[in-house]
């Protein structure tokens, strides 16, 4: 088996890990850092983001606010020493990103703009159009070409982490073209493989974001944290999950149900108006999870529309205009006409509510380092946690940036330290190992199970029981089902036995890591006896402080289901108080 060897292994090329890569090759141009992704930088679902990023700019505007707005929308789960880190950087790192190239759009006296999003009280999410994330991926991959020190293993597969001595010292991976295994020795790895929304079958996820990162760290005793948080985002395709971006409701667009009505001011969105003055309504920006709460409620009364692919909603943006659809949101259009042969333009589009983004995630403090020496983690697989309860929309690619940074310069003081890598006897035979277990899955026969077959089971157990709104029985369901589903895995067969490009194998190991994944979402979820964010309990509906404000962690069994257990939430300064989206964006 080949060996590489490095200073720096990266897991994952998008945001968080091209962010992780620029600041290393920044921090000391003599480490040798190598990013491994299975695919290349510029297929990473970081390009998929549409509506922008959160940082403060506007003299209206202050740290303060985004702090408030971010641990209030987290439904006071997050850490808050984790979230002022966020907001203090965040200018910074927009900043930098307009000089490394960034096209911001602009207003009309050339300062930076900003548009609404949803949670947040102050415009201060900025945008590229509606293809932020493209731009951001772009600007940051060519960013990264400068840098000769950084070294890129496209198209390799992570099969596992690699540890001697308590600390992360590599991982091996398949490459994709020859089938091969390699071993990749590092002093020190960051994990930046994104999240695991290919869990349900309705989801703005594309098809690489099936948890791989998260199950290596699991698998290899860290602990997966806040896992029953999965956002849905009120917005979605309903024939593809495609994410129609909450800019469309920033820039004014709204939501209705099947009689026309703008029906979330029954749902505790609107505010009264003051003394008879107009106010701009919190409405359609209200935050992501309430508002999926909502279309629930109304599905339940038979208000929504019925599409050949189920119930949805209408999102009304005719009276944008076509000037500003264009300018604002070329894209929407496009994938409007595209996919659902609607131009918004002229005709309301169908959207509902899919699974969007988990604020769960790997176990790390604000330092971006998980328990496990040597081993850091940044992005949607990372859990520090800024996103408490439900995550703000825009906060996510600011939090790439900041937090990619942030594990970039956490391992670089690993590293200076005096941290070594460990015995090769020991690694190697780590190695061997994995590709031992490889191996005996590409040769099993006999097989009684299919992936698709697998797969549709899981997607339709979560779908049902750990959606918008979950309650103890199905979620004790949940649990049962997705460990026979785990148990039947051991039971699947290949058709494809060859080495190049075998996609086969590649989709076997990618659902044994949504099936750990799966399993961690479903029983934290039952452990949790409340309601809080985008964890709705239809049995346990108010929220628990006194019980539950606190982390999750679940750890990695084997073949036994997780075990679970918490810990304390860091309050600086802001105490839980009620979230109150009756005052208008200012």
């Amino acid at each position: 088996m080949e060996t590489v060897r490095t200073d720096v292994a990266i897991v994952g090329a998008g945001g968080a890990g091209l962010r992780a890569a620029i600041a290393l090759a920044e921090a000391d141009p003599k480490l040798r850092i190598t990013l491994i992704s299975k695919v290349y930088p510029m297929r990473s679902h970081t390009c998929a983001a549409e509506g922008g990023a959160a940082g403060v700019i506007k003299p209206d505007d202050s740290l303060e606010h985004h702090f408030n707005d971010t641990v209030g929308g987290g439904d006071w789960l997050c850490d808050q020493d984790a979230v002022d880190y966020l907001v203090q950087e965040a200018p910074r790192e927009l900043i930098q990103l307009e000089h490394w190239g960034c096209p911001w759009s602009r207003e009309a006296d050339g300062s930076v703009a900003v548009r609404p999003f949803g949670g947040m009280k102050k415009q201060r999410t900025w945008f590229a159009a509606d293809k932020s994330g493209f731009h951001i991926l772009h600007t940051l991959f060519q960013t990264s070409l400068k840098y000769p020190s950084i070294e890129r293993l496209d198209e390799y597969y992570a099969t596992e982490l690699l540890v001697d001595e308590g600390r992360c010292q590599g991982l091996t991976a398949i490459e994709m073209r020859s089938g091969q295994m390699r071993q990749i020795r590092a002093r020190a790895v960051i994990m930046a493989g994104g999240g695991a929304g290919r869990m349900f079958p309705f989801t703005t996820n594309g098809a690489i974001k099936t948890g791989d990162g998260m199950a290596l760290a699991y698998r290899a005793g860290v602990p997966l944290k806040d896992m029953e948080f999965v956002q849905y985002h009120p917005t979605g395709l309903p024939s593809t999950g495609t994410l129609l971006t909450e800019a469309c409701r920033g820039e004014g667009g709204v939501l209705l149900n099947k009689h026309g009505r703008r029906f979330l001011q029954d749902y505790g969105m609107s505010p009264e108006t003051p003394l008879g003055k107009p106010v701009l309504k919190t409405m359609e920006l209200g935050p992501r999870d309430r508002v999926s709460q909502a279309f629930w409620h109304e599905q339940r009364k038979g208000n929504m529309i019925a599409t050949q692919w189920g119930d949805a909603m209408l999102l009304d943006m005719r009276h944008l205009g076509e000037k500003k659809i264009n300018e604002r949101l070329p894209l929407v259009r496009d994938m409007s006409i595209s996919y659902m042969g609607v131009d918004p333009v002229t005709d309301p589009v169908p959207v509902r509510p899919v699974v969007h983004y988990m604020m769960g995630g790997i176990h790390t403090d604000i330092r971006a380092a998980t328990p496990l020496a040597g081993l850091f983690a940044a992005g949607e697989c990372a859990c520090v946690s800024i996103n408490g309860a439900n995550r703000l929309g825009s906060n996510s690619l600011t939090e790439l940036l900041v937090f990619g940074r942030r594990a970039a310069l956490s391992a670089a003081e690993y590293l200076a330290s005096g941290a070594r890598q460990g015995d090769d006897a020991a690694l190697e035979s780590g190695a061997q190992g994995a590709q031992a277990k490889v191996r005996e899955l590409i040769q099993r026969t006999g097989g009684r199970e299919t992936l698709a077959g697998l797969r549709r089971e899981m997607m339709h157990t979560l779908e049902q029981n750990a959606g918008i709104y979950r309650s103890g029985d199905g979620l004790a369901e949940a649990c049962a089902k997705l460990a026979e589903l785990r148990r039947r895995y051991a039971a699947i067969e290949l058709h494809d036995k060859t080495n190049v490009y075998n996609t086969d194998l590649l989709q076997a190991l990618e659902l044994g890591s949504m099936l750990d994944c799966a399993e961690a979402v479903a029983v934290s979820a039952l452990e949790r006896k409340e309601s809080r964010g985008a964890h709705q309990r239809l049995d346990y509906v108010e929220r628990d402080d006194a019980r539950y404000l606190k982390h999750s962690l679940a750890h990695y069994q084997g073949e036994a289901a997780p075990r679970v257990d918490y810990l304390d939430v860091v309050i600086t300064r802001s105490q839980p108080g009620v979230r109150d989206y009756s005052g208008g964006h200012e």
